[in-house]
C-alpha cells in the first residue's frame, strides 16, 4: 500500500501590476563612474584605481588629484562589482518585507546557513511593502550586479519582473504560491491560509466573523480564501478592517479599534499577520474584552511574542526558517552550476492552538 501524496496548494492569483498603475519614483541619478573622475583629474581610469588601491605606486600630486576628484563626483569604489567583472561575485541581495517581523528574519537565518559557509555575503533591504522602494532596490540592482537575489514575498510589478529577467542571476521568490514565479519559488497557499481560518473559526462555533489585513498582496490573498470558505461554510464576514500597510503592533490596535467602534458585532477576528493580531490582543485586553469569551483572535505566522502575550495567540503557522534554508539551497545549487531538480517548492500549514480562540 502506498502513501497519498500530500494535496497540492491552491494556486494564488498574484495581481500582476504595471508600472503606470503604481507609485513609480523619478529614477535616481546614477552613480559616477570611474571614467568621470578620471577626465576631472586629467589621468586615465587606471590611474584612478590604483590611487584607490594602491597608493604607493603614485605620486603624491597624481594621488592628491584623483582624491580631489573622488570629492568632487562623489565616486565609490565597489568591491563587489570589481569582483562580478572578474566573475567572482559573493553578494546575494536579500529583500525582506518588514525587518520587524520574526518569521521574516528567521527566513534570513536560514538563508545564511546555506550560503554563508560557501563564502558568499547577504545584503539585507527593506521594501516595507511599498511598491517605490520595491522600484528602486531592483533599480539598484543594475549595478551592484550581486551573484542572486531572494525576496520574501512575490514580485508584482510587470516592469520589476522584468528587470530581475534582464539581470540574468538566480531568482528566488518565497511567501506565496504563483503559477508564474519570475524564476525559482519556495512558498505555501496564503488562499489556503485564510480558507483554513475560516474553518477552524467555524468549527469552533463562531458565525460572525472580521478580517484585518493589508488591503493588497499577501492579505488580500488571505482574504480571499476566508471569504471564500466563510461563504462555503455558510457563516457571516460581518466586517473587514485593511490597512495600507503593516509596520508594529500599533497598526494593529488601531485595526481593531474600527473593527469594534463600527457597532457591527463580530464574534471572532482573523488577523492576516502577527504583527496585526499581536496589536489586536493588546488593545482587546485594554478594553476589557475577554479573550476568547467576548473576541475570539486567529492570527498568522506565530512569532514569539504572541505566544507569551496571554492568553496566548492562536496562529496559522508556516516555517520561515526552512523557507529560508531552502531558498539558499536552490541558490547555492544554481551558483554552483547545478539545475535544482525542484525549483518551486511548497510549505505546509499548520494550525497552533492556543487561548484565543
Amino acid at each position: 500500500m502506498t502513501e497519498a501524496a500530500a494535496p497540492r496548494p491552491n494556486y494564488d492569483d498574484v495581481v500582476r501590476v504595471r508600472a503606470d498603475q503604481a507609485i513609480a519614483p523619478r529614477p535616481s541619478a546614477r552613480p559616477p563612474r570611474i571614467e568621470a573622475v578620471a577626465r576631472l583629474a586629467g589621468v586615465s581610469p587606471i590611474t584612478v584605481s590604483r590611487a584607490l588601491r594602491q597608493p604607493e605606486k603614485l605620486t603624491e600630486e597624481t594621488r592628491r588629484k584623483v582624491l580631489e576628484a573622488v570629492a568632487q563626483t562623489g565616486y565609490e569604489s565597489n568591491p563587489h562589482a570589481r569582483a562580478l567583472r572578474s566573475g567572482r561575485s559573493t553578494l546575494v541581495a536579500a529583500f525582506i518585507s518588514n525587518i520587524l517581523s520574526q518569521p521574516f528574519g528567521l527566513a534570513i537565518q536560514g538563508l545564511a546557513a546555506e550560503l554563508e559557509p560557501e563564502g558568499y555575503e547577504l545584503m539585507i533591504g527593506q521594501t516595507s511593502y511599498s511598491y517605490a522602494k520595491e522600484v528602486a532596490m531592483i533599480r539598484s540592482l543594475r549595478s551592484l550586479r550581486p551573484a542572486a537575489v531572494m525576496f520574501t514575498g512575490v514580485i508584482e510589478l510587470e516592469d520589476n519582473r522584468q528587470a530581475l529577467r534582464e539581470l540574468s542571476i538566480p531568482v528566488v521568490e518565497t511567501w506565496a504560491y504563483p503559477r508564474d514565479p519570475i524564476d525559482m519559488l519556495v512558498g505555501f497557499s496564503n488562499v489556503d491560509a485564510g480558507a483554513m481560518a475560516a474553518e477552524h473559526l467555524a468549527a469552533r462555533g463562531y458565525r460572525r466573523l472580521g478580517f484585518i489585513g493589508r488591503a493588497g498582496g499577501r492579505g488580500a490573498l488571505r482574504l480571499q480564501g476566508f471569504r471564500a470558505a466563510a461563504e462555503r461554510l455558510g457563516i457571516a464576514i460581518a466586517r473587514e478592517v485593511t490597512v495600507p500597510e503593516v509596520i508594529g503592533i500599533t497598526d494593529g490596535r488601531a485595526a481593531l479599534r474600527r473593527l469594534v467602534e463600527d457597532g457591527e458585532q463580530v464574534e471572532a477576528v482573523f488577523c492576516a499577520n502577527d504583527l496585526l493580531a499581536t496589536g489586536a490582543l493588546i488593545e482587546a485586553r485594554a478594553r476589557g474584552l475577554g479573550i476568547p469569551g467576548d473576541l475570539a483572535i486567529l492570527g498568522f505566522g506565530d512569532n514569539d511574542a504572541a505566544a507569551e502575550i496571554a492568553p496566548g495567540l492562536t496562529t496559522i503557522s508556516i516555517d520561515a526558517y526552512s523557507i529560508g534554508r531552502r531558498a539558499g539551497a536552490l541558490l547555492r545549487e544554481r551558483l554552483g552550476g547545478v539545475a535544482p531538480q525542484m525549483p518551486q517548492q511548497a510549505i505546509d500549514l499548520e494550525l497552533i492552538l492556543r487561548g484565543s480562540v
